[in-house]
């Protein structure tokens, strides 16, 4: 590998490159899928290839081949310098990068059962046997378990004498029960809807305990489908760590991404509200509202040793005791705000440019209350458990979410169940409204594996660390 970036990045200094960087991607992937206990499909696949970004005159260019030869790396270290020089002629903004020390080392996922060493009738036993006992509750109409297992080796190396050497491991796994009766239908899937994702290996699975926690599951989707809706109005809400996730995705990970605030993002995904002169000043949320970007937690999707411009992991505080502090960002677009980049550039394969995505976005945990204890101090609210919809605007202001789940809590205790919970609101308005955060005893790290941005789109991995938490004053249900 040494030999093809150290030409890679030769050529294209030789060509008038003022800075160069090159990326050595291989992915392997595997996926298993059951559909109401009969295997649907299982799939296996592999690449390999380079990507080379280079700045001249102050504009990017960039080129990729799966061709990994020397002769290859001179061609398109070359046409991605005449797509930097044609990108010049026309550029508002000349391309100002941060300084930083060269990044050396290397770094692998902890993974204690290599999941592509396991034998995949294994594998698929694991997930008919879950199955199975999904179907074993009266009245599911059909049910879908899902594995999936993706590694990747990356070798990064750049012009300023950097080079890197990483090996990550994502997995995830999990159930989806289905319910019908007439025109109504309802899902419980377990541990999370899409399925729990960490970076681990095949232990994780084996943690889920699939099997065990399924006719649980089944049981609730049927459940689902005769109780009574949830009645709008404004009530106390709790979000389940598996639904405060996604409210943490939506409404704090991608506004607090820089290029989105730039609008240099902006019509695949959306921009920000959150403008930079905001920053330092704006009351995102209550003073129990910390929120930060944190590349090195153990088992986030958003885990690394370095991000994709060679900054070395580390936390970034975005919210700070309620107050907006921080972005995601870049080496480009950390110096417009007078700061250096916080890691967050992340590609999705070899043959994509590197762009702000989210690491781990995660909630603090408090002293004090765990989540339950958070439950039992609730006099009179929802519980809301586990995504099944999300609407949000491009700014990611105004949203809507539905669960899979919704429970009354009535002194303290859990009752009464609904169908079809929704709630609504404005993103800064939610966050001032919580009064309670779980503690470290509730805290977990979520997973997303699907995240969409850029153009062409690449779909990205991240994570959520979250404990649960409680706000006043929330619209829910739907008016008539």
């Amino acid at each position: 590998m040494r030999d093809l970036t150290s030409r890679a990045l030769d050529t294209a200094t030789a060509l008038g490159a003022t800075y160069a960087d090159v990326r050595v991607v291989r992915r392997l992937e595997e996926s298993i899928q059951i559909k109401s206990t009969r295997v649907e499909g299982v799939s296996a696949g592999e690449t390999e290839g380079f990507g080379i970004r280079v700045l001249v005159d102050g504009a990017w260019g960039f080129a990729a081949s799966h061709n990994l030869t020397t002769a290859e790396a001179d061609r398109v270290a070359g046409e991605a310098v005449r797509i930097a020089k044609a990108s010049a002629t026309s550029t508002r903004l000349r391309v100002t990068l941060d300084s930083r020390p060269p990044a050396h080392g290397r770094y692998e996922t902890p993974c204690v059962e290599d999941p592509f060493a396991i034998p995949l009738d294994r594998k698929i036993g694991d997930l008919l046997e879950a199955d199975r006992a999904l179907n074993n509750i009266k009245g599911i109409a059909w049910s879908e378990s899902i594995y999936a297992a993706q590694r990747e080796w990356k070798t990064f190396a750049a012009s300023d004498g950097s080079f890197t050497e990483q090996v990550i491991t994502h997995i995830g796994a999990g159930l989806e029960a289905n319910a019908i009766d007439g025109d109504e239908h309802q899902r419980r899937s377990y541990p999370d809807n899409g399925g729990l994702w960490a970076s681990a290996g095949y232990e994780h699975v084996r943690a889920m305990r699939l099997a065990e926690n399924a006719e649980r599951a089944a049981s609730e989707a049927v459940e689902l489908l005769t109780a009574p809706p949830l009645p709008a109005g404004t009530r106390t809400i709790l979000l389940h760590p598996s639904q405060l996730y996604m409210q943490v995705h939506e409404s704090c990970g991608h506004p607090t991404e820089l290029d989105r605030a730039f609008g240099t993002e902006a019509s695949y995904a959306g921009t920000s509200f959150l403008m930079p002169d905001m920053l330092d000043g704006f009351r995102y949320g209550s003073d129990l509202c910390d929120i930060v970007a944190d590349a090195t937690v153990p088992a986030g999707l958003g885990t690394f040793g370095w991000d994709d411009e060679g900054v070395a992991a580390q936390q970034v505080a975005l919210v700070k005791e309620g107050m907006f502090v921080g972005y995601l960002s870049s080496r480009e677009t950390a110096p417009r705000i007078g700061r250096q980049s916080g890691g967050a550039m992340r590609a999705d394969g070899w043959n994509r440019i590197p762009l702000i995505r989210m690491t781990n976005v995660n909630l603090l945990p408090k002293p004090g209350m765990s989540f339950d204890d958070i439950v039992a101090d609730t006099d009179d609210g929802l519980l809301f458990e586990t995504n099944r919809s999300w609407s949000i605007d491009d700014r990611r202001l105004n949203f809507q979410f539905g669960t899979e789940i919704c429970r009354e809590i009535k002194g303290g205790k859990v009752g009464r169940l609904f169908r079809n919970g929704t709630y609504t609101g404005i993103t800064y308005e939610l966050w001032r409204s919580m009064d309670a955060v779980g503690d470290a005893s509730s805290w977990r790290m979520w997973g997303t594996p699907n995240c969409g941005k850029g153009e062409p789109p690449q779909t990205g991995h991240v994570g959520h660390g979250v404990s649960g938490a409680r706000f006043r004053n929330v619209r829910v249900g739907v008016s008539s």
